[in-house]
C-alpha cells in the first residue's frame, strides 16, 4: 500500500520542519501571535501551532491546501471529518484512561475498547468519503489512501479480532458468593435473581410512593482490590479468552497506523481556521483565496482588513473598516501617513497578515486579492530601549533596519512603522531617504507607515496612502486608508476651518 504523506506537506520532511519551527520575528509586530493563538483555542491535544509558523514559498504548494480548504467549506465534507475528530478523539481518550489505570485487566479492556472506535471511526469515514464529492488532490489522495488501509487484511484482522473478543467477553455470566471475608467466583449455575422475587412478593403491600434503600455502586474508573480480585477469579474461571485477551492487547499496544495519526491532527490546521472564521463571515466580513505570483509583483486587495483586529470587536459586535490598495507595474513601496490614530499601523500590519496567510495557504481577510509570495517577511516596528543593548533608540532603529536590508532579497515583504521619530525632523528625513532608495534599488515589496510626508513622492516606485478624518469633524477618524497624494496641510486646514480658523475665517470676523 502506497504511503500517505499527510495533508498539509507534500513530504514527510515538510512536517518534521514544522516541529522544530518557532514563531517568525514579525509575529508579533503584525499581531500574528493573536491571530493563531485565536485559531489554536481549544485545540490543545493537536498541537497546531507548529503548523502555523512554516510559510510556502512555492504557488503550488499554496493551491494545493486551497484546494482542500475548498472541500472542507462543503458541509457534508467537514461534518464528516468533524465525525472523524470525534472518534479519534475517544480513541485517545480510552488510551489515555488505560495509562492511568493500575489493574492490568482492566488496562486491557480500556484498549480493547480503543482499538474497535478506532476500527468504527475508520472504517465510517471510509465509507463516507467514498460517497461523498471531493475535488481536491489532498483529500482524494487520501480517500484513496484511506480505502485500501480499511480494505487490508491487516485493519480487518485488527478489528475482527477485537469485535470476537469482545463479544465472547459479553456473554461471560458469573456468581460471586459472599460468606463473612470470604469472596468465591464461580460459574453461573442458573439461579435465581432472590431481588426479584422479593420485590414481586412484596409488590402487593406497596402503598404509594415509598423511600428507596437501594444502594448505589460508586461509579469510579478504578477497580478497588476487591474489583480487581472478583475480576482476576473470572480470568480464572475463562483461561483461554483471557490468555487470547492478553495477546492480543501484547500484539496490538500501537495500533494505530501513523498515516491516520498524522491525518487527524493536519486536517484540524483546516479545521480549526474556517470555524474561526465562520463567526465573523457571518457577520458579513468577506474573505477569498487569494491569486498569488512569484514571478509578477503587481497586486490588488479589495476590502481587506485586520484580522485580529476583527476577532477583537466581534467580541463587541462590531466590524472593522475594510481598506483598498494596489501596486502596478514599477510601483514597490506603499507609504501611508496622515493624522495620528487614524489607522496607519493597523493598515501596515492588514499588508503583513494578507501576504503572511496567504502563504500558509490560507482564505485571507479580503474580498479579492491578488498577491505577490514573498521568501520572507521583515518588520520594523518601534521598540522599548532595553540597558542590556547599549543602544538609544536612534542607534536602535538604524542597526535593525541595516540588517535587514543585508538580509533581504527582491522577493521579501517589508513593513516599517514610524522609523526614526526619535530624532530630528531634518535628521530623519535624510536617513528615511537614504533607506527607501536602499530598498527601491533592491526592488522589495513594502509598506511603509511615516509622518515624512516627502518619503511618499520619492519616485514613480512610491505609492502615497493617505489615512482620512471627516471632513465635517476633523477629531473623527474614518479609519479608511486612500491612494491620493500626502498633504500634510489637508488635516491641518481641517481642524482650522472647524475652530473657524483659517485665514478667510479670521480675516471676517476681524473686518466684523
Amino acid at each position: 500500500m502506497a504511503d500517505f504523506h499527510g495533508i498539509l506537506f507534500d513530504s514527510p520532511e515538510g512536517s518534521r520542519k514544522a516541529e522544530s519551527a518557532g514563531a517568525p520575528d514579525f509575529f508579533v509586530d503584525l499581531n500574528l501571535d493573536q491571530i493563531v493563538a485565536s485559531v489554536t483555542a481549544g485545540k490543545d491535544e493537536y498541537t497546531l501551532t507548529p503548523f502555523f509558523h512554516v510559510p510556502l514559498h512555492e504557488v503550488e504548494a499554496v493551491t494545493f491546501r486551497h484546494e482542500v480548504f475548498q472541500d472542507l467549506e462543503s458541509p457534508p465534507v467537514l461534518d464528516e471529518l468533524k465525525a472523524f475528530a470525534a472518534g479519534m478523539r475517544g480513541v485517545r481518550e480510552h488510551l489515555a484512561q488505560r495509562e492511568k489505570r493500575y489493574y492490568d485487566r482492566q488496562k486491557e479492556r480500556w484498549l480493547l475498547d480503543a482499538v474497535l472506535l478506532y476500527g468504527e471511526s475508520i472504517s465510517r469515514l471510509a465509507r463516507d468519503l467514498a460517497a461523498t464529492t471531493l475535488r481536491s488532490r489532498g483529500l482524494l489522495a487520501f480517500r484513496d489512501w484511506l480505502a485500501r488501509y480499511a480494505a487490508s487484511e491487516a485493519f480487518a484482522a485488527l478489528v475482527a479480532e477485537a469485535r470476537q473478543l469482545a463479544a465472547a467477553l459479553a456473554t461471560i455470566r458469573y456468581t460471586v458468593h459472599i460468606q463473612g471475608l470470604r469472596v468465591d467466583v464461580r460459574h453461573a449455575a442458573g439461579e435465581a435473581d432472590y431481588s426479584r422475587e422479593i420485590q414481586a412478593t412484596f409488590a402487593r403491600f406497596q402503598q404509594g410512593d415509598v423511600k428507596a434503600h437501594t444502594f448505589e455502586f460508586r461509579d469510579d474508573l478504578e477497580m478497588n482490590h476487591v474489583e480487581a480480585e472478583i475480576l482476576e477469579g473470572v480470568a480464572h474461571l475463562h483461561p483461554a479468552l483471557f490468555a487470547q485477551l492478553r495477546a492480543y492487547c501484547a500484539t496490538h499496544s500501537e495500533f494505530r497506523d501513523p498515516a491516520i495519526i498524522a491525518f487527524d491532527r493536519e486536517i484540524q490546521f483546516y479545521i480549526a481556521y474556517l470555524d474561526h472564521i465562520a463567526p465573523l463571515r457571518k457577520a458579513g466580513l468577506p474573505f477569498c483565496y487569494p491569486t498569488l505570483s512569484v514571478s509578477r509583483k503587481d497586486e490588488a486587495v479589495r476590502e481587506g482588513f485586520d484580522l485580529a483586529l476583527a476577532s477583537k470587536l466581534a467580541t463587541v459586535n462590531a466590524v472593522p473598516v475594510c481598506n483598498d490598495f494596489a501596486l502596478s507595474g514599477p510601483e514597490r513601496l506603499l507609504v501611508v501617513s496622515g493624522p495620528n490614530q487614524g489607522g496607519k499601523t493597523t493598515f501596515a500590519r492588514m499588508v503583513g497578515q494578507l501576504h503572511y496567510l496567504a502563504s500558509l495557504g490560507c482564505p485571507v481577510a479580503a474580498a479579492q486579492a491578488q498577491l505577490y509570495l514573498p521568501d520572507r517577511i521583515f518588520t520594523h516596528f518601534e521598540r522599548e530601549e532595553h540597558m542590556t543593548t547599549l543602544r538609544g533608540k536612534l542607534e536602535d532603529d538604524a542597526v535593525r533596519i541595516h540588517e535587514i536590508l543585508v538580509a533581504a532579497t527582491p522577493r521579501s515583504l517589508l513593513v516599517i512603522n514610524e522609523i526614526f521619530a526619535s530624532t530630528t525632523l531634518q535628521d530623519a528625513l535624510f536617513l528615511s531617504r537614504e533607506i527607501a532608495a536602499a530598498l527601491l534599488e533592491l526592488d522589495v515589496l513594502g509598506v511603509w507607515v511615516t509622518f515624512l510626508d516627502e518619503i511618499a513622492a520619492l519616485s514613480e516606485q512610491t505609492v502615497s496612502m493617505v489615512s482620512t478624518v471627516d471632513p465635517e469633524n476633523p477629531a473623527r477618524r474614518t479609519f479608511k486608508i486612500l491612494r491620493r497624494p500626502a498633504d500634510g496641510l489637508a488635516y491641518a486646514m481641517a481642524i482650522a476651518r472647524k475652530y473657524r480658523l483659517t485665514y478667510d475665517q479670521v480675516k471676517a470676523r476681524i473686518r466684523s
